[in-house]
């Protein structure tokens, strides 16, 4: 557990200027690793996916993945970046268990792709995040470390690597510094996160699932006094794999460099640990600067020259990006921008696309997303999209209602089956016995016994007052358990009490 000093987040707005960057990594979906043939394949056994080119042993050569520069360029594109017309792959050397060869092969001073823009909304304003550059690399292996109470290496009696994700595609997208965001920067970094995963699942070269590390963020974050002309030291916290540990990783370092420069204190360039438990940081090692990894050109792979006439053709090809989307939902569904923002801050676009799609209007999309649904994600603490119920599930749910078939109360109940596995919401139906209740002898023998219940509600209704008949309602419904049909116990009281 943390035991840094921590300023008041308000408290920090009044005194200090956060500036952030991030550092996002997305593991490229391609079906071979960056340079060699071995399997990318999530989950295989350890070490089982690994060559003498990506372990590194002596005479190996690399030869690079013609679908992850093309994936590469994509991203560049629809990020609005320049595309290298040359350029190529360098040797970043670093010595550590999870590189094989010493050195992790990247680009250096000259990137695939340089000088985009993402725009990003928050609270209905614009907030514009410059990127610096797109670069392609390979990813390392994966270390375990083994015993102890943190999953890190200090306090682990020892440690395992698998090198199956060793030499996967990787792609780093690295933003300029981002002043300005004021009380809003761990929002903001949030948001570009989620934008920028949503504009790689569009592209389709990524399944940018965080929880598996195939798209994981580094933080970078300093404070300076409001006013100051020079920007504060920075920390790097390494690999938060959610969005929702971007913004609190964002708050915290806030909070903690504050009170650092508080106490007349110096903020430590270093690299930070994340505690997801927590949702503090913690000093991992000393930052390195580009002179640390004796960067210099791979001398085993040919330069990089994209042919112009082949990238103009990627960026004609290139799909329906996600803001674009947004825009034209919101007419075809004639919803307000600030109504669409809900579905984006709820991760919800997507998801009621798809229940329109599958036969729902948007109405009962958004309502069953944005309410029902919603509120079970909360209260399971995941995110919509990891409910186990699909958008043709709830398409079918709202079919159900629309027909007469199960009532609003029938289909929350009928939802519950679908979650726990018992099948589509027409299977639960028919095995919970959750229909609408007819106009049948057990309805009727309820009805009656509503009224005969209730002879003072009865007399108000017939003398008139006729909200009264909602208690009665409200008695045949529960006697039904829900089961009857609210109109149709109505208008049968109605007849009978006129």
């Amino acid at each position: 557990m943390s035991t840094d000093k921590l300023v008041d987040f308000d408290e920090v707005l009044t005194r200090y200027e956060p500036v952030i960057g991030l550092e996002t990594h997305v593991e490229l979906g391609t079906a071979s690793k960056m340079f060699c043939g071995c399997s990318t394949t999530f989950g295989a056994e350890p070490n089982t996916q690994t060559c003498p080119v990506c372990l590194g042993l002596p005479g190996a050569l690399p030869v690079a993945n013609a679908a992850a520069i093309e994936a590469t360029i994509r991203i560049g594109l629809a990020l609005g970046c320049r595309i290298a017309t040359w350029c190529r792959f360098a040797r970043k050397n670093y010595f550590y268990p999870d590189i094989p060869k010493g050195f992790q092969t990247s680009q250096y001073d000259e990137p695939l792709c340089t000088a985009g823009h993402l725009d990003v909304e928050v609270d209905g304003e614009t907030y514009r995040v410059e990127i610096e550059r797109v670069h392609l690399e390979e990813d390392t292996g994966k270390n375990l470390h083994v015993g102890g109470s943190t999953g890190r290496i200090h306090g682990a009696d020892h440690s395992l690597i698998d090198y199956n994700r060793a030499g996967i595609p990787l792609v780093e997208i690295v933003t300029r510094p981002i002043p300005g965001a004021g009380a809003k920067a761990p929002e903001v970094a949030r948001a570009y996160v989620d934008e920028l995963r949503e504009i790689v699942r569009a592209l389709g070269v990524s399944d940018v699932k965080m929880e598996q590390g195939s798209l994981r963020c580094d933080v970078n974050l300093s404070v300076a006094p409001i006013g100051s002309l020079e920007w504060g030291t920075r920390s790097e916290t390494k690999n938060v794999n959610s969005l929702r540990s971007v913004e609190r990783a964002v708050r915290f370092e806030m909070r903690r460099q504050a009170a650092v420069l508080d106490d007349g204190g110096r903020v430590v360039q270093e690299t930070r640990h994340f505690h997801e438990d927590t949702g503090t940081t913690s000093s991992g090692r000393s930052k390195e600067e580009a002179t640390d990894y004796r960067y210099f050109p791979e001398p085993d792979l040919v330069p990089l020259a994209p042919d112009e006439e082949w990238v103009e053709k990627l960026a004609a090809a290139l799909p329906e990006l996600p803001a674009a989307r947004r825009v034209r939902l919101s007419q075809e569904w004639g919803i307000a921008p600030t109504e669409m923002a809900w579905l984006v801050n709820a991760g919800a676009v997507d998801l009621v696309g798809d229940t329109v799609a599958a036969g729902a209007s948007p109405t009962d999309a958004r309502k069953w997303w944005l309410g029902e649904l919603a509120r079970r994600a909360n209260d399971a603490g995941v995110e919509l999209a990891d409910l186990a119920v699909t958008p043709a599930q709830v398409a079918e749910l709202v079919a159900l209602v629309g027909a007469g078939t199960i009532n609003d109360q029938l289909a929350r109940q009928a939802l519950d089956g679908v979650l726990a596995g018992e099948g589509d919401p027409a299977q639960v139906v028919e095995s919970r016995g959750l229909a609408v209740m007819g106009e049948s002898d057990e309805l009727v023998a309820a009805v009656d016994a509503a009224i005969e219940a209730n002879p003072d509600v009865a007399e108000k209704v017939r003398g008139g007052k006729v909200q009264a008949i909602g208690a009665l309602v409200g008695a045949v419904m529960k006697t039904t358990r829900g089961k009857a049909d609210a109109a149709t116990v109505k208008r049968m009281l109605e007849e009978r009490l006129s």
